[in-house]
Parts: C-alpha cells; structure tokens; sequence
C-alpha cells in the first residue's frame, strides 16, 4: 500500500495537532457567532447587555459544550479500536449507549417525565446515572463474555447487552408515554440545553479519562501487536484491560448524559487521524478527541445555522457527515483492492 503524504513522524503529529487546536479555536468564535438568525456580527455584542446575556449563558457554553462531548466520544472511539483491534469499533459497542441511555430515561422518570424536569434536576446527577447505566452495561457485558480476555466474546455480549437494555428502555417508554418526546430528542441527540455545570462535568470527566487513556495506552500498542506480543512484554494486560473498559464507559457515559446518542463522531475521529498520520496509541488517544470534539463542534454549528431559525438535531447532522464518509471510504478501498 502506499505510504501517505504524511510520514508517520512526530513532527506530522505535532503538526496535526496544531491545525486541529487552530480549528477549534475557530470553530468556538464561529460557534458563538451562530444565533438563530444564522451568523451574526461578534464585535458587535460589548454594546448589547441582551447580547452579552445571551453569549455567556447560551452560545459559549453550549459551543464549548458541543467541542467536549465530542472530545470525549473521540477519545472512546480511539480507546474502543485499539482495545478491539477493529477500526469499526465505536464508544456504543459494548452496551454502554444503551446503559445510559435507560439511566436517562429513568432520570426523566424521577424527575417527572416532562421535558421541563431537566432545569431542576441536577446535572451531576443525571451524568451519574448515565455513567452508572454504561457502567453496567460494560460489567453485564464482562460478566456475559466471563471476563475481558476474548475480545470476540466480548463483542457479542456487548451486543446482547445493548439490544437487552435498548428493549427495556423502550418498554418503560411505552409504559410511561410522557417520557416518549423527551427520550426521542435524546436519541437525536442535542447540545441546546448544555449549560455551564453541564461543562464542568464534561471537562472534569474528559481530563480524567484522557490522563487515564494516556497512562495506558501502552496496552493499545502492546495489543496491535497481537495477544501474544502484548503479553511477553510484560505488561498487566487485564487490569490495563479493565482500566481501558472503564474509561470508555466514562466517557461515553458522559457525553451521552448530556447530549444524548451523536452517532460517528466516535467511530470517524480515529479514522481521520489514522489517516492522516501514524503513531503510538499515547498521541492518537489525544489527536483523537481533538479530532471529534472538532467534528462535533463542526456539525453543531451547521445544524443551528442551515435553517435558522429552526434547528437540526445535532445527530441527524453527524449521521448524515458520517455515514458520507464511510461510504467515501468504503468506494475508495474498492478502487484501490480493484487496481491492486
């Protein structure tokens, strides 16, 4: 195969990194700029007491909010397809989406089921009980596959355990029909009600889970190297395992808590970095959820802004991104595998 235009050098990281971080500045001025009137003048709002109002308790923490859930689904993707080996790996794989997913359908329960129960429910709790939904989710799905050694058995319990939890969640939504519209917008995922706390919350989780990542992802590149290349190298691989399991329930649980399911942004993050560069799992983890919370930035800008003054579900955005650029993909490998 062709080697890439980017040598797989520190300095095409370091580089890459760069462009990525300038993005999202950019991305974050844009992002504030974006009202429901489409693009608006920055400058103009040190003049406007409502303008002010409105960009430090609306735009800036739902722009900042969209870049750090991204970041961490970015990360669980990276971590998700070293861990398995499968560059069709994603945050959602083992279960844990669905887990929150029934934690945030039983936290709408608690709080009355109307959509309007979100401004008083406190936000550390409903992540708390998304986390502690994917948490469980992944331990059903260690207990299903008797533990975290086989990576295939692991998958199709992660499987089992995700159609299980989905059907669940679809039964107390059936039983409890006011919590249907709430639990349809969360599956379309939205950032229009991350607030500040919402962003203290993500960004705690996201600097825990990236030092987390970063510390261990010596077991991501003993594992490339296959199961038996990993283990003569010394290394705890179940306890590194299991630490690598926990991050992704983190920070997926996380994220989903507070914008509900965004599809690909998780699975085409690592993608576009290992296209454009290649190195260690230690930097890739970081390049990653640089990349996704670009993307996710990226996409909820476009979802306020295409037909303001209505607004797209975020989701709906990245699934129709994504899925564009898996079949890009998947056309250009075909040329390629056709020329070969």
């Amino acid at each position: 195969m062709p080697s890439h235009p980017l040598c797989n050098t520190a300095p095409a990281a370091r580089w890459l990194g760069l462009a990525l971080l300038l993005l999202s500045l950019g991305l974050l001025v844009m992002g504030v700029a974006v009202g429901s009137t489409g693009l608006e003048a920055v400058w103009r709002w040190p003049h406007d007491a409502i303008a002010q109002q409105i960009i430090v308790e609306i735009r800036l923490p739902r722009t900042l909010g969209a870049w750090l859930a991204g970041a961490l689904l970015g990360l669980a993707g990276a971590v998700a397809q070293g861990l398995f080996r499968n560059p069709l790996a994603d945050p959602y794989l083992l279960g844990s989406a669905s887990g929150a997913a029934l934690g945030g359908a039983l936290a709408l329960l608690l709080a009355g089921g109307a959509p309007l129960g979100l401004l008083w429910l406190p936000r550390l709790g409903m992540t708390g009980m998304a986390f502690m939904g994917a948490a469980g989710a992944v331990f059903l799905a260690l207990v299903l596959a008797q533990g975290s050694q086989q990576g295939l058995r692991l998958l199709l319990a992660g499987v089992v355990v995700g159609v299980v939890l989905g059907a669940v969640r679809d039964g107390l939504e059936l039983r409890y029909p006011e919590i249907l519209q709430p639990m349809k917008a969360f599956g379309l995922g939205s950032t229009a009600l991350v607030g500040w706390a919402a962003c203290a919350v993500m960004a705690a989780a996201w600097l825990l889970c990236l030092a987390a990542a970063w510390s261990l992802a010596r077991a991501l590149d003993g594992l490339a190297l296959g199961e038996a290349t990993a283990a003569s190298l010394g290394l705890p691989l179940t306890a590194m395992r299991l630490g690598l399991l926990a991050v992704l329930a983190l920070a997926t649980g996380t994220a989903v808590a507070q914008t509900g399911l965004i599809a690909f942004v998780g699975l085409a993050a690592p993608h576009l970095v290992r296209s454009l560069v290649r190195v260690p799992h230690r930097t890739s983890v970081v390049l990653a959820s640089a990349m996704g919370g670009a993307l996710l930035l990226a996409a909820d800008i476009l979802a306020r802004g295409l037909l303001a003054p209505q607004e797209l579900p975020v989701g709906v955005v990245t699934a129709l991104l994504g899925g564009s650029y898996l079949l890009v993909l998947m056309y250009q490998r075909r040329m390629r595998d056709l020329a070969s």
